[in-house]
């Protein structure tokens, strides 16, 4: 399964615990957040000043593997 943008972190996660591993070293330090739930990860990336096509292309590469 792939991931996009679209998608809220807790989404992303469920699909695979690893992907946490990955936005934690991408910055984004606030998986438990209660935002997580409801804010998707363009608009996450959005806040922390991540680049979100990178993040995705990252993210599936990874899955892909």
């Amino acid at each position: 399964m792939e991931i996009n943008k679209k998608m809220t972190i807790e989404e992303i996660i469920n699909v695979d615990k690893r992907i946490a591993n990955v936005l934690m070293a991408s910055g984004m330090h606030c998986l438990g957040c209660v935002m997580a739930s409801g804010e998707n990860l363009e608009q996450a990336c959005g806040v922390h000043g991540i680049n979100c096509d990178e993040l995705v292309e990252r993210i599936n590469t990874m899955l892909a593997e």
